[in-house]
């Protein structure tokens, strides 16, 4: 049976793995995406062109690959238009390769409105939602408000529905002319789009059990980052869906059998977006070097993204909980100009030393890092293919993850080209 493999990330997103996705996929049948929504922000740059994808698995970039967005998605319809458009205007046809299960929730324009307002009534306790609907839709979802992909093709199952939220949500909608609340207009304007999507619903748990009778391999693809899990990140700074191995069996309705390597995308360095514990978080020029010569900003909000060192205790934490077999290294090359380069291998916490991420997010907030510090290798890693031709510094620096981790790296990430990686 051909190896089945899961990339997830290890940190709070932004990884890289939209690249990393795009790489395995070469040696793929299948993509499936499970969990999320058009909150993650995808980058692949396949020679001077740039693709950002939101919702559609990264795999569609290789022609002739199947790509499916699972239950565990929660999709903007009007959104994944507007990318199958643009993918179409690449000259990337998804026609047959494109499906979406029947039973995936829709993030819907009064979403948006909700996150909007609800995130400007926190004030500074704001959590930095990207306000695409994300959160509003998960509880929904759980809520049983929601609308699924299937509720479009019947209209009066839609109209109720519609008709329902409206009065259960009348303190939030009572007295706004903002046209994401108006029922009717929402109403008209998913019947228009149902057409375009109607020959790619389908059933994933039973299309993904077929390909895997019929051996063939299969990538499963998420978004965000462990540290970002509802349950296992640091909650409530967190997104709205299980971003770990588990999300992966509920997002697409797979048994653990089907999984056969986990693989963890580790930027060489952390970033986090938004509010929330952040230990090595950076407020000096490193800091900002990192995030300039990264180009550490937003694929779907474009906000600046915080920087900080490698964090070992976070990472051993992800690899934990996600059962990591191998971790995929990104941006080494961000670190080439750097002249000291630190690892946090412990926290302290009111004087005494802990080795492990405290889900009591009043402790994270106080932990102080314990750091290792390396000599930088101050030349440039951009474009090596060959482990043994990176500089003998930047092997020690990775040497030194991977035995903390008790794992193997499956490939590094020299720059932002497919051609720009190093496969072990």
């Amino acid at each position: 049976m051909a190896k089945n493999k899961i990339v997830v990330g290890c940190q709070w997103g932004d990884e890289g793995k939209g690249k990393v996705v795009d790489l395995l996929a070469e040696k793929a049948d299948i993509i499936a995406r499970f969990q999320g929504g058009a909150n993650a922000g995808h980058t692949i740059l396949v020679g001077d062109k740039k693709y950002i994808l939101h919702l559609i698995p990264s795999g569609i970039i290789h022609r002739g690959k199947i790509c499916y967005i699972g239950n565990g998605v929660v999709v903007d319809p009007f959104g994944l238009i507007e990318e199958l458009e643009l993918l179409r205007k690449e000259g990337i046809d998804t026609g047959d390769r494109l499906f979406i299960s029947s039973a995936a929730n829709l993030v819907m324009p009064y979403h948006k409105l909700i996150d909007s307002l609800q995130e400007s009534k926190r004030g500074n306790d704001g959590i930095g939602t990207t306000l695409r609907g994300i959160g509003p839709a998960y509880r929904d979802k759980v809520g049983r408000f929601g609308i699924r992909l299937c509720d479009l093709y019947a209209p009066d199952k839609l109209r109720e529905k519609l008709d329902m939220y409206r009065k259960t949500r009348s303190d939030i909608f009572s007295g706004t002319d903002d046209e994401r609340a108006d029922m009717g207009k929402i109403y008209s304007d998913l019947l228009e789009i149902a057409p375009i999507l109607k020959s790619r619903m389908v059933n994933v748990s039973i299309e993904l059990a077929k390909h895997h009778k019929d051996g063939k391999s299969i990538l499963f693809e998420g978004a965000q980052g462990a540290m970002l899990d509802v349950d296992l990140g640091t909650y409530p700074y967190a997104t709205s869906s299980n971003t770990t191995v588990g999300g992966a069996l509920t997002g697409l309705g797979i048994g653990p059998k089907m999984l056969d390597e986990v693989v963890g995308v580790v930027k060489a360095y952390t970033t986090r977006v938004g509010a929330g514990p952040f230990p090595t978080e950076l407020f000096d020029d490193a800091g900002e070097k990192l995030r300039e010569t990264g180009g550490e900003y937003g694929a779907t909000t474009g906000r600046p993204r915080r920087t900080g060192w490698l964090d070992l205790v976070a990472l051993r934490h992800a690899c934990r909980i996600n059962g990591v077999d191998k971790i995929a290294v990104t941006k080494l090359d961000v670190l080439d100009g750097m002249e000291k380069i630190k690892i946090c291998i412990g926290y302290t916490l009111d004087g005494r030393e802990i080795n492990e991420v405290p889900l009591d997010l009043s402790d994270l907030w106080h932990v102080k890092p314990i750091y290792r510090e390396f000599d930088g290798w101050m030349t440039s890693t951009t474009e090596i293919n060959d482990f043994n031709a990176l500089p003998e510094k930047a092997r020690n620096y990775l040497g030194f993850i991977t035995e903390d981790l008790g794992v193997d790296i499956c490939l590094i990430s020299t720059g932002a080209r497919r051609e720009e990686t190093i496969v072990m």
